[in-house]
């Protein structure tokens, strides 16, 4: 606990620390504020569903618990991962923000439908963000696999994260809440977004990888 402390002090007390950290707040929030319109949107502007080579062979199942609290789950260990060690704080923050912002940009460009046999999530808070006509890419299964990519040197983060997408992954898919292209796009387009995120924020990737 005292190193805990002693962590927290370190950079806390350090001015380009929490310069950082405020940049990454408000890129967070502004990427929220921007996926909600996208989002809006998107639902307002959707068209038919389509045929899809998965959801087309099975039937819907109610995952509606394991998509909720799976969620509050992952959010949860997030924070706690960043509550032990602050330094990885900006590195996060920044690429989730440009995870955020550029699959807004996408979900705003094709307007497919949801499938008709999809299930009901029964949370505000998340029918807010989804699931709806912003489908494309997964959410669910993208960030997972982002946190896999930013804790790569980490293996049981590294396999904890992978495990986590493929499940909301094959979660989504069961729900009919993702068209196919939407899960298996995601692991593309995420990793390309990491390392743009490797570009635009170097000094905070440093400060993440770095031994204190």
């Amino acid at each position: 606990m005292e190193a805990l402390f002693l962590r927290h002090k370190l950079h806390w007390s350090d001015a380009d620390f929490i310069r950082s950290v405020v940049v990454g707040l408000l890129l967070l929030v502004g990427s929220l504020v921007v996926n909600y319109y996208a989002a809006i949107y998107a639902n307002k502007s959707a068209g038919n569903a389509v045929s899809d080579i998965v959801l087309s062979n099975i039937p819907a199942y109610d995952i509606d618990s394991i998509f909720v609290y799976g969620t509050g789950i992952f959010i949860s260990f997030i924070v706690l991962l960043i509550l032990f060690e602050p330094k990885k704080l900006p590195f996060t923050i920044k690429t989730m923000a440009l995870f955020v912002v550029i699959r807004s940009f996408f979900i705003s460009l094709t307007h497919i439908g949801v499938d008709p046999s999809a299930i009901n999530i029964d949370s505000n808070l998340l029918l807010k963000f989804g699931p709806g006509g912003d489908l494309f890419f997964s959410g669910h299964t993208g960030l997972p696999f982002l946190m896999a990519l930013i804790y790569w040197r980490n293996p049981v983060l590294r396999y904890v994260f992978i495990g986590t997408s493929m499940m909301f992954a094959v979660v989504v898919l069961l729900g009919h809440l993702h068209y196919t292209i939407d899960v298996a796009s995601a692991y593309f387009i995420t990793f390309t977004i990491f390392h743009i995120a490797q570009r635009l924020f170097p000094k905070d990737e440093v400060l993440f990888h770095s031994v204190s």
